[in-house]
């Protein structure tokens, strides 16, 4: 199969846990039988417009830089036109695909136009909604946004979601028939997360704390992280000496600041700034909890990360949290938003009121047995092979469109 991805994120322009989630499926596709290429968003700093990996074609484009975008939604409109201009060319260059996989909404309009200008069927991942972010719809930009992550569902062929929880979202909000819904979770690669790791300059700085508490994401309100700061005074009355550390950036850092310095806790609290691989892994190894408050979350790749580090993990009992931990045997499950529950889940560990070493190795093996990204990559395989059957056995492209595909690529060809 030939299958053509599009993503407006992938590293290095990095912006969520999206672009990580594409380059682990993307590595995992490397040893199947499939010919994938992907469109995605330059950085400032890209200069590799087009790298292949065995069977992996990544093209990298940049938005139309001539004209600036007025807000977000037009920039993703340019976007979208400068994907779909760069996919037609590859598509004459090249032949057509078998079907395109889209990732969230921002691609939409790309995926939709070659949908029906060219009769490819369409996949959507959906890695989380605008209603969910925001625990509701606000504002119009929302309102847009919802729409169309509703009109992407509804356009494609066969969605695909990271949880149970994201499945009830998207049947509820989007009206979505629940047999159109694949649950696909996401993985991490052990390989990359295995190890102490190297950061000389954390290893100076918390080697002689007694007990350091993690988080590692984006700083915006969903991750729940102002519940984390809420808790560190109950933690701190029991155990002085814990340093509290907070990896990433994000619209949130300077509020989540602000709080730190009203409490008095910068001594305890420390904004790193986003963190790269090497001081990620040495901060998850280091830390005696990684902890994730998340008010929304629909996986929670972060979990896995700290499962398979052998580092005791405390989340929120939200969407796939909920799914992945299992309270006291996998980790610790907080009420979400509750900073005293969240408090009494790090006391616990650090009281050893759990077996916290049973709990690790139980967690590492869960990781290993149910969320590699080769059982990932197979599955979603799986669903390409079913949607290309049904959309053959369909009758949903007309003769008129087989005889005009059959004419583009005879003269592609003769050229």
């Amino acid at each position: 199969m030939r299958i053509l991805m599009l993503s407006w994120e992938y590293p290095p322009y990095s912006v969520g846990g999206l672009a990580s989630h594409v380059e682990d499926l993307l590595e995992a596709y490397q040893d199947q039988n499939i010919e994938c290429h992907l469109i995605t968003l330059a950085d400032s700093n890209s200069t590799t417009p087009i790298e292949v990996k065995h069977n992996i074609h990544i093209h990298r484009i940049k938005p139309y830089d001539s004209v600036s975008a007025l807000d977000f939604i037009t920039w993703v409109l340019q976007t979208n036109i400068a994907m779909l201009e760069y996919a037609n060319g590859l598509i004459y260059r090249t032949g057509s695909f078998d079907l395109v996989h889209a990732h969230d909404w921002l691609v939409a309009f790309t995926a939709r136009a070659l949908k029906h200008s060219l009769k490819i069927p369409v996949i959507a991942t959906i890695h989380a909604t605008e209603r969910g972010r925001n625990n509701g719809i606000h504002t119009p930009m929302q309102r847009y946004i919802d729409n169309v992550e509703w009109w992407l569902c509804y356009e494609a062929w066969q969605v695909i979601c990271c949880s149970k929880h994201m499945h009830g979202e998207i049947t509820r909000n989007f009206q979505v028939p629940s047999d159109k819904v694949t649950i696909i979770p996401n993985g991490v690669d052990p390989g990359k997360l295995e190890g102490k790791g190297n950061s000389p300059s954390l290893e100076q700085q918390y080697i002689a704390t007694d007990k350091v508490v993690s988080f590692i994401g984006r700083l915006v309100r969903e991750k729940g992280i102002q519940v984390l700061i809420d808790a560190a005074p109950k933690i701190l009355e029991h155990y002085p000496n814990t340093r509290f550390v907070i990896a990433g950036k994000g619209p949130y850092q300077q509020e989540l600041q602000n709080q730190v310095n009203k409490m008095g806790l910068a001594q305890q609290i420390n904004f790193l700034g986003y963190v790269d691989d090497d001081a990620k892994k040495f901060l998850l190894n280091r830390s005696d909890i990684a902890c994730f408050p998340s008010l929304y979350e629909p996986f929670g790749i972060v979990a896995l990360e700290g499962m398979i580090s052998k580092t005791p993990v405390v989340v929120s009992q939200v969407g796939g949290f909920d799914e992945i931990i299992d309270h006291g045997i996998t980790g610790m499950k907080a009420y979400p938003g509750n900073a005293n529950s969240l408090a009494d889940q790090i006391l616990a560990i650090f009281d050893k009121k759990v077996n916290v070493n049973q709990m690790i190795a139980n967690a590492y093996q869960k990781v290993w047995d149910e969320y590699t990204w080769d059982k990932i990559a197979a599955n979603t395989i799986e669903v390409y092979q079913e949607v290309k059957i049904e959309a053959a056995n369909a009758n949903w492209i007309s003769v008129y469109d087989k005889e005009l595909n059959n004419t583009l690529n005879t003269n592609r060809l003769e050229h």
